[in-house]
Formats: C-alpha cells, structure tokens, sequence
C-alpha cells in the first residue's frame, strides 16, 4: 500500500508539473493552448538527445529540457498566439490541435518513431527500503523536485512583483496599460515559464512516460483533467487534482489491472459532479 502510494504521488507530482503551464494559460491568460503537450515532448526529446548522442548527464540537460521549450515558447506566443487572445476558444482549440499534429509530424521526421530510452545516473537507479517497504529511489527525487517547482511557482505568483503584475493584467488589460504594464512582455514571460515547466516535466517523465512523437496527443486528456478537475482559480487546485489522479491511476492500475485505465476517468466524473468549479473552487 505505501509502495503503491508513494509511486502514485510521484506520479501525481509529474503530472503536476506537465500540466501547471496549461493551467496558468487557462486559468489566467484564459487562453486554452491543447498544443502544450508538444513543449513537454520537446524537453523530452532535448534530454533523450543530449544523453543520447552526446553523452551529456542526465542532471546537466535538464536546465536546458527547460531553456529551449521556453525559448520555443515564449517565441511561438509573440508570434502565433497572441494574434488569438481576443478570439473565441473554438478558435483556440483548433489552431492548438492544428500546432500538436505539426509537432508530431516533425518529430517523426527529425528523430523517428522509435520510443527514446534513457539510462538513468546509478545513485538514481534501483530501490531503497524503509522498513519493509521498498520504495523506488527515482520517485523520491521526483517527489523532491516537483514539490520544490510547486512551491517556488506558487510564491512566484502570490509573493512577487512578476505574479501581481500578471494578475493585473489578465484582470483589465487596458488599465494595466494605462499604469505602465507592459502586458505583452508579461504574457510572453508567463507563456515562456509555462513551456518551461511543461519541457522539464517532460524530461523528468522519460523514465516513467517515455517519449515518443505521439505523446502530446497521448497524455492531452490528463493535462485537462488535472486543470477540469483542479479549477483554474489557483494552483493549489490542479496540485491536489494531479496527487489524486496520480494515486488513483497507479492504484487501479495496480489492483485492477483489466479496468484500472479507467479508473480516472471516474473519479473526474465523480470531483466534476460533486465540485464542478473545482477542487478548492468558489461557487459561484
């Protein structure tokens, strides 16, 4: 039961961190960006690369895993996306959808279909025993750094000048512009964070979700359960929405091998129903 438990919090944790820049973007900015899977396959692909071919370790491609998505990303809104900030979200949907099967094609085409596998650092490898519960030494690190980026994020946007300013921002453009906000560079910055996040989660996902050119399609659904399930009020919300899909997915998985797949798409349905303004969300 802990082994179980500990497993589906690291889960949870890095379903956290691949989700929260879809979070922000929705919650915040109000823009729904489906293509955000495709920065996580690119910080994926970054670190799968480096070690690779280039024999770089593991720790030392993660700082660029975030970098280059960021870069991409802040790139790719004062190009494509801030042209759709005023436009319905239909629209939205279908440029981001549009965006993901690009990424995918060029994936395919620049490193192939192949699954990329990695070899992790040997004091990362293997399990450590508490007890008599054996618990995998690459979750406690994954538990260690998610909870520390979830932490950080969520001062960032409460405790600092960066934070108020968003929130001023998305609250009424045009006064925020009229007090000096530059409101372009501060939504290019969040987008920027937001890719980030999203390429680091995936490089820390390789051992556990592997990589491959489908992966921004295969894991779309539990980015927007996290966010559906968590609201888009906070971070908070999405935080105790991806620990619970986290457990609940390793869990059935593990108890109900035949149907456990399906398990978190019951317990959406059931947070839906019961809080369908979210988690920590107010009714209105």
């Amino acid at each position: 039961m802990l082994t179980i438990l500990v497993d589906g919090v690291a889960y949870g944790m890095l379903l956290f961190v691949l989700a929260v820049g879809l979070s922000v973007t929705m919650g915040l900015m109000n823009f729904v960006n489906l293509a955000h899977g495709a920065f996580a396959m690119l910080g994926g692909y970054v670190t799968a690369l480096l070690m690779n071919r280039a024999g770089v370790p593991f720790l030392a491609t993660l700082p660029l895993a975030f970098l280059i998505p960021a870069l991409v990303g802040a790139a790719a809104e004062r190009t494509l996306y801030r042209h759709l900030y005023a436009r319905p979200h239909l629209d939205q949907v279908l440029f981001s959808i549009g965006l993901i099967y690009m990424a995918i094609a060029a994936a395919s085409w620049l490193v192939g279909p192949q699954q990329q596998l990695i070899s992790l650092p040997g004091w990362l490898q293997g399990r450590i025993t508490l007890g008599e519960v054996g618990i995998g030494r690459y979750r406690l690190f994954l538990i260690v750094v998610c909870s520390a980026l979830a932490l950080g994020l969520q001062l960032a946007l409460t405790r600092t000048r960066l934070g108020s300013l968003l929130r001023a921002a998305v609250d009424d453009r045009r006064t925020a512009r009229g007090m000096g906000i530059e409101v372009g560079r501060i939504f290019a910055a969040t987008f920027a964070l937001g890719s980030g996040l999203a390429g680091l989660g995936g490089a820390l996902g390789l051992e556990l979700l592997g990589m491959e050119p489908g992966f921004p399609l295969r894991f779309m659904a539990f980015f927007l359960i996290v966010v559906a399930v968590g609201g888009t009020e906070g971070l908070a919300g999405p935080f105790l929405a991806a620990l619970l899909i986290g457990i609940a997915d390793t869990a059935g998985k593990y108890y109900l091998p035949g149907a456990g797949a399906f398990l978190i798409y019951l317990v959406m349905i059931a947070a839906l129903v019961l809080r369908p303004q979210g988690l920590l969300g107010r009714r209105a």
